[in-house]
């Protein structure tokens, strides 16, 4: 956590723990702390963690199974797989228009910076 940043507390915990699961850093599997745990952790808020579980839970990159805790789900690897996909599909699109790999990569960087606002 970064205090100092501009990017959101819940962000921060759901791209850390998104980077994670997809280097494989978080094995399939492995049981995540649990909201209060973590919260009490890092020094913010449940409600901050829960959002940012919330996002990775839709993302599918953990699934919550009630009481027994938050897991990183097996479908992490589907998502990085997908993401793959979506660039490659980008870099033909944006090739097939013109668009020089430098210029497509200044749009893809602000699109990521937007998305984290």
């Amino acid at each position: 956590m970064d205090p100092s940043s501009g990017v959101p507390p819940f962000e921060q915990v759901r791209s850390g723990l998104a980077r994670q699961i997809n280097a494989g850093t978080l094995a399939v599997g492995t049981k995540l702390p649990t909201v209060r745990g973590l919260a009490e952790e890092l020094g913010i808020a449940p409600n901050t963690i829960a959002r940012a579980y919330r996002e990775l839970e839709e993302a599918g990159l953990i699934e919550t199974r009630g009481r027994a805790g938050s897991f990183v789900a097996s479908s992490g690897d589907e998502s990085l797989s997908r993401a793959r996909e979506a660039a490659e599909t980008y870099a033909a699109v944006t090739r097939a228009l013109g668009v020089s790999a430098d210029e497509a990569l200044k749009i893809v960087r602000a699109a990521l910076n937007h998305a984290d606002r």
